[in-house]
Order: structure tokens, then sequence, then C-alpha cells
């Protein structure tokens, strides 16, 4: 990037050049050193975001990389960065001029240029390394030592680490055997895959590390950055026991060297067959394991910083090694070393137990045996009975470094793989077969001690490949980390392919195959095979070797508890987080025993070649998704991804990525699944149980692209009827305190979708936004959590509007985007709306029923919603009974199928009836409705109810009546609140003295007369009465037959299809779980809205759970497949 800022001075008064802007940019900490270095906790900020609004009583750090869990709520390492973090004082520094006054108001949360310039360039990163160890440990008063700026180039910071981790073990242990069985056209196709595969990893670290500063944490920190928290939680665990168990091989690969090659006297099991000699080695790998993990662990508690001063001595013996492996190669030329082999017939022989390669020696003129055949007769006499195929063959000595010239290489080209009990032989010599080849395990032969094959050999060899992290884990100690790391990782690992792949050919062009193939040195009386090649000494690379494995494992040691401390300490898995915690200097004790724990684990299994497939399939996995990470983020090109190192492509990240997956299968893949599974249960632990991490990582990205792809596909034509299904918007009530009103239409939402298709919950505020914004947040929260205790999926809308009808108007027109908007609104029933203070709350409800049939939207309206079942009440044997009056598209009967695959409703069945006048054939009609139903594929029972034309009853016209009355009543007057709860009474009351009227007129008392409309009228009733005139009274105010024939008509029908309907529904419907039933629209002139309401409220009254129904004018159903 070539930026380029221009610092323009401002002259005046108190300028915000000048140094007391500048006097608190390093802001010291006067606390003693507690946790990661006594940090001050800090408020955490996006990677990318530049100005960004900060608690004003916070008091952070400018210069830090804080691991501490902060005070502000998520424990999550903050990516510090000097121009979002300010302090009080630099708030109170940051202006005190007058040229800038256009600004002032803004400088709290936008720091000026100068400011921000001044810190971005104190900016540093320090990492959890020896620096901090060290002056926690040398710092013992209160204040902290002032931190050194990091001075590490290339080469000492990136390369020679790399090259340290990257050579080890495999190299001195295993390469010569992988050389042996598997050729060298082999052997280089293994290093070949193996190198890509770091290399194209390489190029994409490079890319990911130099896409801003990378602190302490190296490969866990850039995948969990930029694929999100599941996958960097699941990678950076699967890093950790790869780590692990590298520290597990490094250790069996001490003991190994220790065992066999130095002191192999101090064994604690020594076999006394040859058939045990294999349990032996490995019972004493369990027991030395044990204790070096012991001794290391206890070092690495004690003195990390010694571990770290010691790395640059276990390097020097790796390099030492090297070149005396070369040294070697080039004096074959001229004088190969003496280490001859020693075959009988053309089987290779350990040279353990005999001195003298052959059958019989002469000492003066007597031919006496040698040792040799005292190993294959019962006797030293020359009479004794011998093994026939030791009678039949003879002893032969090859020299087993014949040399680079000795055209050696043309014979090691090929493999040689076997099964476990091979023997080792050279089939250019001659044999002749004979004796039991089930006795050869008894005798002195060098033989496979596994099975060998080529997939077998990659895993084995892959863990020396790994290491090239190193460099990006020190990103903090660099003096330009965005430089160095790629330079240096590439580098190493160039360097390292070349003398690995030099390696292979030398091996192969030097030593003879059944030597390579020898893999403990048994036919050159226990060298190490590679040794026998080194010059001036074997012990160059014995001592070397052991040295090198040592300072790699305890490097591992070191390493993996660190890492899984960050890990610990973002906070992603919460069973973790007690191994965040560590002694007063951040050393992570806790981290530490557990990794001794698992590291135990590996010793125990106790072979190298067992345990090196499984750390290649977490480091391989990890590498996988370092591509991964590069690939997604460079396909989704996002604005913050501008990485310095260009030379990466995303073919290449894919590429990588692919080489890791096959190389994970053809190492083991029954590992692989395992490994896998092991990183896909992490992932969907911390998805299910993990703390909600915004890290802007790419996998955020990823899906906006999915949803922004399927939208506009989505946008292209409206769904099919085979595909629709109700998507939701649900309209949420809230009382005064934020609180949603009715959870249960929740809960009913989740029994509805089953998380299926689009819900939105959505709530209206009265007020505008800008008065309003704390209330909407608070609302959309609380919403939130009722969402999650119902186990809603789906989103939350809050509205601020002027009112609440255009509130819930903008909702049903907008909320959704492109194809994914609802086609259906769920909401309660207004159950208080004759006591309302305010008309407007059911006027608001009918234009919502008005505006979703303008919208074509389907309607849903749950009466008694508080009585609805939650989600974990398992309704027992009962029915949902469907009342279909009119077809509206099919909703009445999709709805309770999709309601009873859910567990809630699931033993419910299904009742249809439908409503049959009287010129209908109802035996017909039923008959039509089971075949209906039938092509439907719904069970359900069906019933066909008749209603007769019925003479419009005395109730009726009462109830028309008193609806009518009610509703002029309340357009002529203002009354309070407790006036209208009292009229709402006297209603109810002259209902049943309409009744009592009707049988009995003389029973009506004077007091019936209270049913009156305004005061003056009833004083004067009360006066008519007083007068005596209470005959008449009554007479005027029961006596309804005039009133009756001034009633509309219209009206009348309608209370009595109410009353008919809803005496049927009541009569056969009490007891179901649930009525659905055809909700009838409103009227076309609004006068009558409080009508509807009244018509309504008669058609469900006696009903517990109804929920009215009203289509969105499409079918929803198809009989068609």
């Amino acid at each position: 990037m070539g930026e380029r800022f221009v610092v323009v001075p401002v002259d005046g008064g108190g300028g915000v050049a000048g140094e007391d802007e500048h006097s608190d940019a390093v802001v010291s900490d006067p606390a003693p050193d507690t946790g990661s270095g006594g940090r001050e906790e800090e408020k955490e900020a996006g990677e990318d975001s530049v100005f960004e609004q900060q608690d004003p009583n916070a008091v952070v750090p400018i210069l830090e990389y804080n691991r501490e869990p902060n005070k502000y709520g998520d424990g999550v390492p903050k990516e510090n960065s000097p121009f979002i973090n300010n302090t009080d004082n630099d708030k109170g520094n940051s202006y005190d001029g007058t040229n800038m006054a256009l600004f002032e108001e803004e400088m709290d949360s936008n720091p000026m240029v100068s400011s921000l310039l001044n810190k971005l360039a104190n900016y540093t990163n320090l990492t959890q390394g020896a620096q901090e160890h060290e002056e926690a440990d040398d710092d013992e008063g209160p204040k902290k030592k002032a931190v050194k700026s990091p001075q590490m180039g290339t080469f000492m910071g990136v390369y020679l680490p790399c090259l340290q981790n990257i050579l080890g073990v495999i190299l001195f242990l295993r390469l010569t055997w992988i050389v042996g069985t598997a050729g060298i056209l082999e052997s280089l196709a293994i290093v070949g895959l193996c190198c890509s595969c770091t290399m194209l990893t390489a190029i994409s670290m490079s890319a990911i590390a130099t896409n801003g500063v990378v602190p302490a944490g190296g490969s866990y920190y850039m995948i969990s950055r930029s694929l999100g928290p599941e996958f960097g939680g699941a990678v950076g665990l699967c890093f950790y026991l790869g780590t692990t168990f590298a520290g597990s091989m490094y250790i069996l690969g001490t003991i190994e060297i220790l065992l066999t090659y130095i002191v192999p006297k101090i064994a604690i099991f020594v076999a006394e067959r040859k058939e045990d000699e294999v349990d032996a080695l490995l019972n004493n790998m369990r027991v030395y394991g044990t204790g070096c993990l012991a001794l290391m662990s206890l070092v690495v508690f004690v003195g990390v910083k010694y571990v770290n001063k010691l790395a640059l001595v276990f390097l020097a013996c790796v390099i030492l090694s090297i070149l005396a492996i070369y040294a070697g190669v080039i004096k074959t030329i001229f004088e190969p070393p003496d280490f001859p082999v020693c075959l009988l017939g053309n089987r290779t022989l350990q040279n353990h137990n005999f001195d003298k390669c052959s059958k019989f020696e002469v000492i003066g003129n007597l031919t006496v045996t040698t040792k040799l055949w005292q190993l294959f007769c019962d006797g030293p006499d020359l009479n004794a009975t011998c093994n026939e195929y030791f009678v039949n063959n003879n002893v032969t000595e090859v020299q087993g470094i014949p040399g680079l010239t000795s055209g050696v290489i043309s014979e090691n080209m090929w493999s040689e793989y076997g099964p476990l009990g091979m023997l080792v032989e050279n089939k250019k010599l001659p044999s002749v077969a004979g004796g039991d080849p089930a006795r050869d395990i008894y005798l002195p032969y060098v033989m496979n001690d596994i099975t060998s094959f080529f997939t077998l050999l990659v895993g084995i060899y892959f863990p020396s490949v790994t290491g090239i992290m190193a460099g990006s884990n020190r990103s903090g100690d660099l003096r330009d980390a965005q430089k160095s790391i790629p330079i240096g990782t590439i580098l190493a690992i160039a360097t390292t392919s070349i003398i690995y792949v030099t390696c292979v050919v030398l091996f192969g062009g030097c030593i003879e195959g059944i030597l390579l193939r020898d893999k403990f040195g048994d036919s050159v009386k226990g060298n190490l095979v590679i040794g026998t090649l080194s010059w001036p000494s074997p012990w160059v690379i014995v001592i070397g070797s052991f040295f090198s494995c040592c300072g790699a494992g305890l490097q591992s040691l070191t390493g993996a508890p660190r890492l899984l401390q960050a890990i610990a300490r973002d906070g992603i898995v919460p069973f973790l987080q007690v191994f965040g915690h560590g002694k007063a200097n951040g050393e992570p004790t806790w981290a530490l025993l557990l990794t001794a724990g698992i590291c135990e684990i590996g010793i125990l299994i106790a072979s190298l070649d067992a345990v090196a497939p499984i750390l290649s399939m977490f480091f391989l996995m990890c590498y996988l998704f370092v591509n991964l990470a590069c690939a997604v983020q460079t396909l989704l090109r996002t604005p913050n991804w501008r990485p310095r190192f260009k030379y990466y492509h995303w073919a290449l990240s894919f590429l990588g990525m692919s080489l890791c997956l096959a190389l994970m299968f053809i190492s083991s893949w029954y590992y692989a699944i395992v490994a896998i599974a092991i990183a896909g249960c992490i992932y969907k632990y911390i998805e299910y149980r993990g703390a909600e991490k915004e890290w802007g990582d790419g996998i955020r990205g990823l899906s906006l692209n999915a949803a922004r792809y399927a939208l506009i596909r989505l946008e292209e034509a409206p769904p099919h009827t085979k595909n629709w299904r109700p998507q939701l918007l649900v309209l949420l009530n809230l009382d005064s305190d934020q609180v949603v009103k009715h959870p249960r239409l929740l809960s009913f939402t989740t029994q509805l979708k089953a998380g299926k298709g689009l819900t939105i919950v959505g709530n209206v505020l009265e007020g505008t936004y800008l008065t309003k914004e704390t209330e909407a947040k608070s609302a959309e929260q609380n919403i939130k959590a009722a969402m999650s205790a119902e186990r809603t999926k789906g989103f939350c809308h809050v509205v601020v509007s002027s009112n609440l009808r255009d509130g819930f108007s903008h909702l049903i027109q907008s909320a959704g985007l492109g194809g994914m908007k609802h086609n259906s609104v769920l909401m309660a029933w207004p159950g208080n709306w004759k006591q309302s203070n305010d008309p407007q709350s059911w006027k608001n409800f009918i234009e919502t029923i008005r505006e979703t049939t303008a919208a074509h939207q389907a309607l849903l309206v749950a009466k008694n919603v508080d009585s609805f079942p939650t989600n974990q009440d398992r309704l027992g044997e009962g029915t949902i009974d469907v009342w279909w009056v009119v077809h509206d598209g099919g909703m009445l009967m999709l709805l309770p199928f999709l309601l009873r695959q859910h567990k809630v409703w699931r033993k419910c069945k299904m009742r249809i009836f439908t409503v049959a006048q009287m010129d209908d054939n109802s035996i017909q009609m039923k008959k039509d409705l089971q075949m209906f139903l039938y092509h439907l594929r719904l069970d359900a029972e069906v019933e066909v109810v008749e209603m007769h034309d019925n003479d419009i009853s005395a109730f009726t016209y009462e109830k028309t009546l008193m609806m009518e009355q009610r509703s002029q009543m309340l357009k002529q007057m203002q009354l309070s609140r407790t006036e209208r709860e009292r009229e709402a009474q006297l209603i109810h009351d002259r209902n049943t003295a309409s009744h009592a009227t009707i049988n009995d007129k003389a029973d009506t008392g004077p007091e019936r007369v209270h049913m009156t409309w305004t005061k003056d009228k009833l004083f004067t009733e009360r006066n008519r009465n007083r007068e005596g005139n209470a005959n008449v009274a009554v007479r005027d105010l029961f006596n309804m037959k005039p009133e009756w024939e001034s009633l509309n008509q219209s009206n009348v029908r309608r209370m009595h299809t109410a009353i008919k309907l809803n005496e049927v529904v009541v009569n056969k419907s009490q007891g179901a779980h649930l009525v659905l039933l055809n909700m009838p629209g409103p009227p076309r002139n609004r006068g009558g809205d409080e009508n509807y309401m009244e018509f309504l409220e008669v058609l469900l009254e006696g009903l517990n759970r109804v929920l009215l129904v009203r289509g969105g004018g499409r079918e929803v159903i198809t009989i068609y497949s």
C-alpha cells in the first residue's frame, strides 16, 4: 500500500500538534504485575474500524496488546488500536484551540489527525514470549519496566526459528529408512507432496499475516479472525493437539536415541528372547519417556526464559549435524567409511552378538566355530545340529556405505515394501531356501518391525515439514513483521526442502539398500544409520540429534500451553476458561498440566511411527484452514483484505487446501475421519455454547454473499404453491417496562414454523427515533431474549413511528428483503378492546386487517393466546378443529398439518367441519371433502354441519340493538376511564335485564333504569320514577319492538350469522385443543368498525383457544406432486 500522510501544522493557542497533546500517548501501569504482565483491561475494538465511540469512563493502555479477560464482558484478546482507544486525559488534551472549533463537539469520538498519527507511530504489539516473563520475574517493584521496542530481523526472528522447528527427529531417525523402503523415486514424491503442501500454506499464511498485525497465538489468531470463532476454536484446538503430540514425538525420539544409540545398557526391560525385543523397547520408552516428560515440564514451569535462550544452542546442534552429513557424503567419494554388513545368503544379520562375519575361524591349525555359529546351531561343535538355511548358505560381508561413486543409486531407485516380520534381504546375492520360516523370528535376522506401505510413510514423514508457523508466532518480536514473515518462512521452507531432497538422493546414492532398510542400525553394531555416513564421527549426529529432539520437545511444551491459554482467554470454549489462568508472570500453569497429561498419552503409545501420523492429521487440519481462510478472503474481496504480500492467488490456496485434505486421507483415512470428527464436534460445541464474537470473519462475509445471491435468485419469481409456507411477521406488544406481553405468541410461532422459513418479530414504539433510540434498543434486546427463551429462530425488527397505526403499516409494507419477505401476519386478539381508554387500539387492529388484505398477505389472529401451550407442554389425545366456512386458498388445511409436525401437537387429531345450507346435499359434500383431503394427503375426520334458515331471534335483535346503542353512545360522549368501565358494566346488566323482561316484564324493578346513555337522562329517569311514572318508564325502555324496526338490517343479519355459527362451533368444538376459523373481513364502510369487533366477539364467545385465519388471496396447498 502506498499511503502518504501529510501533517499540516495549525497555528493558534493550544494547537493540537504540541507536546501537551501527546503526553498521555503512553500510559504507564501503576499496578503491580498480575495476570499477563499486569495490564489494565481494555475495551474491544474492531480490527478495521478507525473511529469508534468509546466508554468515557474506561481507562485503557494505548500501546499494549492485552490477553486478560476484560471487564466489558467477553474476555476477548484485543487487537488494540492506538487510534481507537482514548484515555480520559487524551480527551481532555485532544483540543484546546479555536482554529478547529467547527469540529470541537466531536473531539471525544473523532480525534485530531495529529494525535492519531502520534499514537500510531508509537504503537507496538507484545507477545507472550520470553521478554514478558523475564520482565515479570525480574521486576518485583510496583513499577513495570519500560518495554523495549522489538529489534529482530528476518534472519533471527523468522528464518532460524522456522529452520529449527522444521528440521528434527524424522530427518535423523527415519529418513534413511523411508528412502530404503520407498526407494528414491517414491521418497522424492513423498518429500515433494509434503513440501508443496507447506509451501502453498506458507504463501496463504504470508497473505494473512501481512494483512494487519498478528498478535501471539499465530495460526489460531489468523484462522479465528479470518474464519470466525467456530472455525478458529476448532482449528486452534487441533493445532494445540498437534503441537502437544509433537512434544510426545520429540520425547520418544529423545528416548529412542538415548536407549538405542547412546547408553543401551540403562534399559530397565531387557528381552531374554529375540521376539520380545520390540515389547521391551516400547516399555522402556514408556518408562523413560514419562520421566523425561516430567523433567521437561518442570523445566518449562520453572524457567521458560532458559528454554528460549537455549533455542539457538539446539538449532546449532541441528545445523552442525546436517553439515556433518554433507561432509560425510563428500568424504565417501574419496574414502568410504568402513561399516561392513554381514549377510547369510541374502539375509541381513544383526551384528550385536558376534564379532566376525564367518562360520569358522582358524586359530593356529585348528578350525573352530565363531559366535555366529552358536547363534544358529545348538552348540559350538562342528557336528552340532544347525539351522538348515545356515547350513545351505554362505556368509558374506558387504560395505554398508559403498560411496557416492559406487553406482548403488540405481539399486535404491525402487521400493521394497513388506509386511511385519519380513526379512531385509539383498536380492542380488544367491540364496538357497531351507529351514522353517516360522522360526526366523527367533534368529538374529534384521526384519521389518511394522508393515510398510506408501501411505504410512507419508504420515510418518509429514511431521518433518511442520513448524512453518514459528515465524508468525513471533510477529510481536519482529522489527517489520509484514516484511519478515513471508520472506523468512518461504526461505526456510525452500531451504529445508532442498535439504530433504538432497538427503534423499545422497542417502540413496551412498548407502546400501539393506542398511537403509535397517531402521535401528542393528546390522552395523547398533549405530545410527545416518551417523555411519557422517564425518568426522557418528557421535556428531547422535549427540546433535539428541539435543535437537530435547530442544524441540521443550519448545512444544512451551508453545502448546500458551496456545491453549490464548484460546481459553478468548472465551469461545466455556469449559476451557480455567486454563486461561496462570502464575503471576502469566505462565500458563493449568494449561501446562493439561498439555503434559495429553503428551503422556502419546508417550504411552510409545512408538514414534504410531504417534507421527496422529500429529500429521492435526497439523494438516490446521494448514487446510489457513489455505481456506486465504481463499475465502480473496474471493470475497472484503474491504479489509489488503495484504502487503502480493504473490498469492485463491487458486494456489485451493490447491494447498486440496493437497492437505488429500494428504490427510493418504496418511491414514481413519485418523483423518477422527480428526475431522473432533474438529466438527468442537465447531458445533462453540456454535451451541460458545460466546458470541464478532471478529469480522470471512465466514460471515461468505454468508452475506451467499444470502445476497440467494435473495437475487428468489426475486426472479414468486414461490410455487408446492414451496409455499407461512413466512411470518409476528406483531408483538410490549408493556411499559419493555417486556413482551404475550410470550406464548412466540411459542406458537416456534411450533408452527419448527425453525423453517422466515420469521420476523416486529414491534412499534410511539414517538421519534431521536428520543426513543435507547428504548428501541432495549425493546429489541428484550424481544431477542424472549425469542431465545421460546426457541424462536428469526429476526427482530423494532420500528419507532409517530403513531402505532403508521408503524404497523410500515412493518407490513417493508419488513423483509427481496424475495425473503413475509406472506403472513400473526398477532394476538385485543382482548380488552371494550375496556380500553382509547378506541384507537381496536381501530389499529382493524386497519391492520385491511392492510394485510390489501398487501395480499394472510392473517392469523390468536385469541386467548396466553392459554396456548408452551414448547415444553405435550398435549395428549385431543383434536385440532378446522371450521371451513369459506375457501381462502387452503390456509386452514395447511396450518394444522404444520402444527402437528411439532412435538407439542403431535398426538392431536385433525377434524374438519364445513357448513351446509338448506339447499346443499350434505352427504355429497362430505364425500367430496373426504376425496379432496385424500388428494391433499391429509389425515383428518370430516363432518358437515347443517345450518337451517331459522327466523332471526329476539336475542339477535337485542344484541344488535345494544351494539348500535353502544356505538352511538361512545361517539357522542368523551367518557373518562372510570365512566367507560361503568358503562360497559351497565350494558352487561342491561343484557341480563332484557332476557328477564322478555320472560317476565313485571319483575323488572326501577333499579334497572340505571341503564342510561347520559347523566341528564339518568336524572330525568330518576325524577320520573319519583313521580310515580315507573310503569311508563319501563314500557318506554323495554318495549323494544318499535326500536327493532329501526335497526340496520345488515347488522341484524351479521349478528344472526355470528350467533348461529358460534352456537354450532361451541357445540362441536368446545373441548378441542385448538379451533381454526375463517375470519370474516372488516366492513368497507369504516363507520361500522366497532360493530365488526362486536360480531367477532360474539363469534368467538365461549371458545378457549381460537386461531382466526384470513387467507392472502392465493392457493397455498395443492393436490399435485
